[in-house]
C-alpha cells in the first residue's frame, strides 16, 4: 500500500531548500541524510552531483533513473548606486512569472536577507502607463532589499556582492482537493518521487533484477546535467522531469507523461514502447507527447557520448517555468 503523504512530506521539505543551478549543496545534504537514514549506498561526483546505488541481480545491464535537484534562480549582476540589486537570469522563464515576489539573496559567508523582485517602475500611482507598458525584460527590474540601505557601499557593507545567489519564494501549497501549487515542482516533484521509490525498495526489501542508479543532477537547467556521471554500465537511462498539459500538448496533471521527441530529436522509440507496455499490464494511465521546446538530462548524456537506450517520463507540471501546478 503506497503512503502518498510521505512524498507529500519530502516534497514540502525539497521546495523549501532553495536550490539554484550552482546552488545545491543544502539539497543534496538532505538526500544523503535520507539515505543514510535508509543505509543506501551512494557516491557523489566532482560537479556536485550524487548517485545512489541499488544492487540488483544482474550487475553487467544497469538501469539509470535521473532527476534534477536545481531549479531556476538568478544572481547578482551589479549593485546599483541607489542600494538595489540588478539581477542575472538563472535558467530560462520569463521575468514577469516573478514579478512581486519575494526572495532571499544567499552571500558568500552564508548570510541571508529577504527582499522582493519589483520592476524598476513598480507603482501605478508614480509612473502611470510607463508601468504597464514597460518592457518585462530582466534589464527592468531590480530587488528591494528589505534593510535600511541607500547607497552601493551600504548595501557591499552588508557583506552583498556581485554572484551572490538569489533564491525565490517558491509559494507551496497543497489543496484539499489534492492539487499542488509550487515553483519549482520541475524537478522536485520527480526527486520527491524517487525517494520515495528508494525508501519503498528499502522498506520491503526488494532487490531489483538490475543494479538500479538514481542520480541526482544539479546542472540541468543550464544544459549539461548529469553526463558525466553516469554510471559506466548503464543500458538504459530514463530522465524523470516533467511533462508539460497544455493547448496543443496530450500530457495532463494526472498521468504519466511519456516523451516521445523533444528539441532535440525523438526518444528511443523501442524502450518508450517498452514503457508503454509496462503501464498497460500495470494499470497505470500515461499520455504519450512531443515537447517542441524541451530538453532533459537524458539530451546531455547522448550528446556526450553515452551509448544507452535513453527514454523520458515525468508527472505533468502546468505552467511550467512559471507558478507551477
Amino acid at each position: 500500500m503506497h503512503n502518498t503523504k510521505i512524498i507529500e512530506n519530502y516534497l514540502t521539505e525539497l521546495l523549501n531548500i532553495p536550490s539554484p543551478t550552482g546552488y545545491t549543496k543544502d539539497i543534496i545534504n538532505y538526500i544523503k541524510k535520507e539515505l543514510d537514514n535508509m543505509n543506501v549506498e551512494y557516491k557523489i561526483g566532482n560537479k556536485g552531483m550524487l548517485v545512489a546505488i541499488i544492487e540488483g541481480i544482474d550487475k553487467e545491464n544497469e538501469i539509470t533513473f535521473s532527476a534534477h535537484i536545481d531549479t531556476l534562480g538568478a544572481m547578482v549582476q551589479e549593485i546599483k548606486a541607489n542600494g538595489r540589486l540588478a539581477v542575472s537570469q538563472i535558467g530560462g522563464y520569463m521575468m514577469n512569472t516573478i514579478e512581486g515576489e519575494n526572495c532571499l539573496i544567499h552571500t558568500r559567508d552564508n548570510k541571508k536577507y529577504e527582499g522582493t523582485l519589483q520592476t524598476i517602475k513598480p507603482s501605478i500611482h508614480i509612473h502611470a502607463s510607463e508601468a504597464k507598458e514597460l518592457p518585462r525584460d530582466c534589464k527592468n527590474y531590480e530587488i528591494i532589499i528589505d534593510e535600511e540601505v541607500f547607497s552601493k557601499d551600504e548595501t557591499k557593507n552588508l557583506g552583498i556582492d556581485i554572484g551572490d545567489i538569489v533564491s525565490f519564494d517558491t509559494r507551496t501549497k497543497i489543496t484539499n482537493s489534492g492539487y499542488i501549487k509550487s515553483r519549482y515542482l520541475d524537478d522536485k516533484a520527480s526527486v520527491a518521487a524517487i525517494l520515495y521509490v528508494i525508501k519503498y525498495m528499502n522498506i520491503n526489501n526488494i532487490k531489483p533484477r538490475n543494479t538500479i542508479n538514481f542520480l541526482f543532477s544539479n546542472y540541468e537547467e543550464v544544459g549539461h546535467g548529469c553526463a558525466t556521471f553516469i554510471p559506466k554500465n548503464t543500458t538504459e537511462f530514463i530522465a524523470v522531469d516533467m511533462g508539460c498539459p497544455g493547448e496543443g500538448q496530450n500530457s495532463t496533471e494526472y498521468d504519466v507523461c511519456i516523451c516521445t521527441k523533444d528539441s532535440s530529436g525523438p526518444y528511443d522509440y523501442d524502450f518508450i514502447s517498452e514503457i508503454v507496455n509496462i503501464c498497460k499490464e500495470n494499470n497505470v494511465n500515461y499520455k504519450l507527447d512531443i515537447y517542441p521546446n524541451y530538453s532533459s538530462d537524458a539530451t546531455a548524456a547522448l550528446k556526450a557520448g553515452l551509448n544507452a537506450k535513453f527514454a523520458l517520463i515525468g508527472p505533468g507540471i502546468f505552467a511550467s517555468h512559471g507558478y507551477e501546478r
